[in-house]
Parts: C-alpha cells; structure tokens; sequence
C-alpha cells in the first residue's frame, strides 16, 4: 500500500518505524509510492531537498483529505452544479442541500456551504500557522533556500485554497496572519474579487519561482512543484481572460519537459494511473488493510455505485448527464472511460474489469473514473476507494487552456498554435484510431473557440471544471437551463450564496450575494 506517516508534532522515530512495519499489505502498486509528505526510516529526519518544516507542512496536505475539502460539498458544488451532472442516488437522497445544488437555488443555510467556507478557511489557517513556524520558530534552524522553498509549498496550496473560495462566492476575506484571538477572524471584512486575484497570483507567482520542478517520486508522491503553481496560474489568469499571461504560465509548463500526453487516457484515472506523466497535482489517498479509511478520502465511496452486497460501492452520486453523453463525437474512447452504464434487459454493462454490472440499479450511469480496481477492495477490506487520488490538474488541461489562450489571442500564428496544442490531446484521445476523432483544421477563430471548449468538455468530463468553465464562458445561463436546471438565474447562481452562519458570526460584517 501507499505508504504515508503524516508528522505530526514531535513524533517520535520509533512510532513512525512500527508504523510503517505494518502498512506493507496489498497490492505492490502501493508499495512503491508515498502520499504527500511521507517519511521513513530512511530519510528520516528529511531527506534531501526537503527540510525541518515538513512536520507542519504535512498538516497542510493533510487537510487536503478533509471530508469538507474535497469529498462532499466539493463534489455538490464543482460537478453537480453543472450540466455534465445529476445528482444521482434516489430521488430524496441527500436532502434539500444536495438537491438544491442539483436544481437550485442553493439557499444561505446549505450546509454544503457551509461546510466548503469552514473546510478551505480551516486549510488556510493551517497554512498560516505554517508560514509563522517558518518566519518565527527559532528551534529550527536551516538554510534560507530551505525556507524560502518551505513557504513555496505552502503558499501554492494557499493559493489553490483563496482560489477555490474565490470561484465558489466571490467576496471572501483575505486571511493572511494568525489572529491572537482565533474568533477575531469571523470579523474580517470581504475583499473584492479583484483584490482576492491579485493575492492568489501573488501567492502562486512566489511558488511557481521557488518550488522545485520535481520530487524524488518513491519519497514524495504529490508535493507541489513549480509547474503544479505555472499550471494553477493558468487556469487563474484564464478565469481573469488575461490570456496572454494564460499562454505564457500554459507554455511553461509544456516547455518543462516534466509532464507528456503519453499516459493512454484509459489509464489516467485507475490505481496505476496515479502520479503518472500526465499527472501535474492530484490529492493522494492512501488506504491497507490496517488503515482503510483513516488516511484516505471520502471521495471515490461518495460517486461509487448504489447497490447492494459487493455491489454496494458508495452513495451513488454524480452521476453523468444524458447531456454529457450526448456531447462526444461518435465512437470516442473516452467516453466509456468516464461513463459506467448499469446493465439492462437489453444492453449488459461492463466495469474497466469486465464485472457485469447488476440489474435494477438506481440509476443508468455512474462516474467510471472514480472506479475501484476490485482487487484493490478486497486487499484492503474496504469497498469505498479512501485509496483513490484525486486528480485536481492534469497536463491535457494544461494544453487545452494554452489551447483556448492562444485562440483568444488570435493571429495566425497562436490559432495554428491553439490548433496544434488541441489536436495533441485528440491524438492521445483516438488511441490510434484514425478513423476517429479527426484533427482539427479551421482557421475560424469562433469554430475554432467552439472546437476547444467541446474538447475540454469531454477530456475534462467529471473532473471538477465544467461548471467553472461555462460561469467564464458566460454561457452557464443556455447551458443549464437546456439541461433542464431551469431554475439556474445567471444574476444569482454563478456563485454559492455566502452561508448564513457565516454571516451571523461575523456580526453582519459579512454581507450576502447579489439574489439571495
């Protein structure tokens, strides 16, 4: 299995032996690898390149795995929001919280929320409370470059925090010190989007200049690096359409020479495609037979299928639209790649396994990228895949929004650019079938501008970005409401209301968003 010992104070050497000496169960895949901030008896204290601060570092990464981070309300708001997605279950499963975010509006007192504000301002205090160990604790002493590095790694993950909230509500409060009277923070006004931008690229500029382009892979499996904060900065300046900074943050990255399309798509997303080449930053699960749950995440177990006996894999949401499976060109591979058909009287359906999947299931489809290998489960006692990565930036998203970048730009050098970068993805896509998916060759900026966002729509297909995606685009409104979420008002819904709880802490600091 995965192994991973998240440090944690002053513990000692010897815990972390005995606790490794029991994570080597399972499959040899997880032997070889180690979740972010993983020691061993080998390196430890730190190896090289690493430093003293990891034990308060590690805390960050760890609050990536938090339920209220990148499980529930995540998924609610990312994917179930979008057109690509149902929520999925039976109907009355999950509340009016979960099928509000499916229908709209989402209301003040959604405790999914809720639950996103207090899981990335939780992240974001921790990263706080690293960065003041850095610049203060004078027990530790250590280079400037290790330091410099060390408030790199923590800064990315702050940056990827402020922007999610961003994208999630908007007006958020800029919290940048830790507060000598914790509750003091429920008092700090909200910046503006403006302001809440220019705090993320300068947090993401400052990583992107002094993390390291790479990690010893068998050691640290996950640690941000220099092209995980280029590729977050793209995606932010995309969001901001300054697309000539989109292009250059998107061009290195692609220039690295780190990252490649040759992971074959159906493989990206299974145990063994984890931290591949195509991998630019995933949250790493971890999970044996000892720990099947304790230091994974709640993320594959909540899209996994709603059955029973082995059947019974998860919660049964997130399932893909009618709408998303409409949208592939004929005979794409990806397709069955990311959607997992329930079998009928008519049709049998397969896993990536050849399981046939049972009759009678609640619903037609399910996400197949967040498919469990089987023999993975019965290693570790354990149905609900706590070991399964989430992929948060891939290097075809990377290509893509260079792709759209360059389009936008236009001229006829960065159109045959966007096509070449466009087409790249289509070719790994086709798996050597040239009878489908066939390249791309107009010259017209707007097909062309349609051809890319079709192409992320179905590369991209349950990974968290669509919704994003048609908000920027400006089209969230005719998207969502011609796959029937008709009560979707673009005046209101592009952003989760601010949580009601929130606003009361702080006294009325906090105001609302615009129609709720």
């Amino acid at each position: 299995m995965k192994i991973v010992n998240l440090i944690k104070g002053s513990l000692a050497k010897t815990m972390l032996i005995l606790a490794l000496a029991t994570s080597f169960t399972g499959c040899k895949k997880f032997l070889d690898t180690t979740r972010q901030g993983g020691y061993d008896e080998e390196n430890y204290p730190y190896p090289g390149g690493s430093g003293p601060y990891d034990q308060f570092i590690f805390g960050a990464y760890n609050s990536l795995r938090d339920y209220n981070v990148h499980a529930d309300g995540f998924i609610n708001a990312t994917s179930i929001r979008s057109d690509d997605a149902d929520k999925g279950s039976t109907p009355s499963d999950g509340g009016a919280d979960v099928i509000s975010m499916d229908n709209f509006p989402v209301l003040p007192n959604n405790g999914r929320a809720n639950a996103l504000w207090t899981g990335y301002f939780g992240l974001i205090n921790k990263c706080n409370s690293t960065l003041y160990q850095i610049g203060t604790n004078t027990n530790i002493v250590t280079t400037d470059l290790i330091k410099v590095q060390s408030q790199a790694e923590v800064r990315f993950i702050r940056g990827y925090s402020y922007f999610m909230l961003t994208r999630f509500f908007g007006r958020v409060p800029i919290i940048d010190t830790l507060f000598a009277d914790p509750a003091a923070q429920n008092n700090v006004k909200q910046s503006s989007t403006i302001e809440l931008y220019a705090f993320i690229e300068k947090d993401l500029n400052f990583a992107a200049a002094n993390l390291p382009s790479g990690w010893d892979p068998t050691k640290f499996a996950g640690r941000a690096t220099s092209g995980a904060a280029y590729g977050l900065l793209a995606k932010v300046y995309l969001t901001q359409q300054k697309w000539p900074l989109a292009m250059a943050a998107a061009s290195t990255v692609m220039n690295s020479g780190k990252y490649n399309l040759q992971t074959p798509y159906a493989a990206i997303f299974g145990e063994d495609g984890e931290n591949s080449s195509e991998s630019i930053f995933e949250v790493q699960g971890r999970a044996d037979a000892n720990n099947p749950t304790s230091q994974g995440i709640q993320y594959a177990g909540i899209q996994g299928v709603r059955g029973a006996g082995a059947w019974d894999i998860g919660w049964g949401w997130n399932t893909p639209s009618v709408f998303l499976e409409a949208a592939y060109e004929a005979n794409d591979p990806r397709k069955a790649r990311t959607i997992l058909y329930t079998s009928t009287a008519i049709l049998p359906g397969l896993t990536i396994y050849g399981e046939l999947t049972p009759l009678g299931l609640p619903n037609p489809r399910y996400n197949n990228k967040v498919y469990s290998n089987p023999s993975v489960r019965s290693s570790v006692g354990n149905r609900f895949g706590y070991w399964m990565n989430v992929r948060l930036l891939r290097y075809a998203d990377v290509v893509l929004m260079y792709a759209e970048a360059a389009n936008e730009i236009g001229g006829v050098a960065n159109i045959t650019a966007a096509k070449t970068a466009l087409n790249s993805v289509r070719l790994r896509a086709r798996a050597g079938n040239a009878a489908i998916l066939p390249d791309v060759t107009t010259n017209d900026q707007a097909v062309l501008r349609d051809a890319i966002r079709r192409e992320r729509r179905v590369e991209l297909a349950m990974e968290h970005d669509r919704f994003f995606d048609i908000v920027r685009w400006g089209i969230a409104q005719s998207a969502l409401n011609a796959a029937g979420k008709i009560n979707f008002l673009d005046s209101r819904d592009v952003l989760l209301p601010i949580p009601q709880t929130q606003i009361d802490l702080s006294a009325g600091v906090l105001t609302q968003n615009t129609g709720y």
